[in-house]
């Protein structure tokens, strides 16, 4: 079938929305009408890595309705409302059956590859193949999928605010929830508040977390932060020394639960230090590879801290994007002022300007919608 796809050719220049070619869904995979898809800051990510394959559709933030599906099956059906993860998980692997699917690597592969999970695409352009985005490519009209990227949630939620959940804000929700596992009645200090941080600390106020620290260099960031829960603010950038600007607020002790959102090393160092004895430290934020995180060695061993890495904020798809979707609907979790602004396929250059913006306003999603 023929659709509208917006298109990477080259790194770094602007996508172009072009007539391409999608194919039929094999046995194991999921035709799906994109009605609404986020522009992610990874977007952007992926737009500027000469390993890209090209030319390639872009998105990974999408929610859609199934139109069709592959002879094998079992688990959403035409019609179905479905959210896209971009991490499916095989269930067979050491990860998936000690429960940790977001470790899963059996997508990776195809993924870096540009491909599902066959190793081909089911795209083309000009005669030529066109590559996918994390197996979803939801910058388009329509895409094919793998199964276990199809997440069903209910008839009656927005496909504008679902489209939400596939990333950041599961990623931020789970950070604090399941990453953490902030307990009633803590301290959590989340640092960068855009949106990934503000689904954390939203995470943290669902959890029962009393004292919500919101730490950010921008000002209107921290004054929004409290919307999603924030009871403090810090503003990194005007503190000389944050770690003891989160003890004064935690009784002389620092924070219980630390969450790290910014890809930065410095800050990394910074929110570990943030945290007392005993409390856990979660980095959500993709650090550089080239880079150095720095800890004070000194009596390491004796605050018993714990620094924990956490990718996609250790959700299952299948059991949290469900819960935020019900979260929502039950008038318990913002995802409504997470939209920034919504947008045609058409302006999506616009929001990469955006994102290069130091100013520019990246708390919460630019949410592209078909119809």
């Amino acid at each position: 079938m023929k659709m509208r796809a917006s298109v990477m050719t080259g790194v770094g220049k602007p996508l172009e929305v072009r007539e391409v070619e999608l194919h039929e869904p094999k046995a194991n995979e999921v035709l799906v009408k994109i009605r609404s898809t986020a522009v992610c800051h990874s977007d952007l990510n992926v737009l500027e890595d000469p390993t890209t394959p090209v030319p390639q559709v872009l998105g990974h933030e999408g929610a859609g309705e199934v139109v069709a599906v592959g002879p094998n099956v079992t688990t959403c059906k035409p019609g179905d409302h479905v959210v896209l993860s971009w991490v499916p998980y095989c269930g067979t692997c050491a990860y998936c059956r000690a429960g940790k699917v977001n470790l899963c690597e059996a997508a990776f592969g195809p993924m870096f590859g540009g491909t599902l999970m066959d190793g081909t695409p089911r795209m083309s352009m000009d005669g030529g193949p066109l590559y996918h985005c994390s197996l979803l490519s939801t910058f388009a009209e329509y895409t094919v999928v793998p199964e276990m990227s199809c997440v069903k949630v209910a008839d009656e939620m927005p496909f504008a605010q679902a489209c939400m959940i596939g990333c950041g804000v599961a990623t931020g929700y789970g950070a604090a929830v399941r990453a953490a596992q902030v307990t009633p009645g803590s301290s959590v200090a989340v640092f960068g508040i855009g949106g990934v941080g503000a689904n954390a600390l939203q995470g943290a106020r669902i959890a029962g977390a009393s004292k919500i620290i919101a730490c950010d260099i921008k000002d209107d960031n921290l004054e929004l932060a409290k919307k999603y829960g924030a009871t403090h603010t810090v503003n990194t950038g005007a503190v000389a020394d944050v770690p003891a600007a989160i003890k004064e607020i935690t009784d002389g002790l620092g924070a219980e639960y630390v969450i790290d959102c910014t890809g930065n090393t410095k800050v990394g160092s910074m929110a570990f230090q943030s945290g007392r004895k005993g409390s856990t430290t979660v980095v959500i934020g993709a650090y550089p590879a080239d880079g150095t995180l720095a800890l004070p060695s000194g009596s390491f061993h004796r605050y018993g801290k714990i620094l924990k890495g956490s990718f996609y904020g250790d959700v299952n798809p299948f059991n949290d994007f469900p819960r935020i979707a019900q979260l929502y609907l039950d008038g318990k979790y913002d995802l409504d002022s997470l939209i920034i602004e919504k947008i045609g396929l058409e302006d999506i250059n616009r929001v990469f300007d955006i994102f290069h913006d130091p100013k520019g306003k990246n708390m919460g999603r630019y949410v592209i919608e078909f119809d």
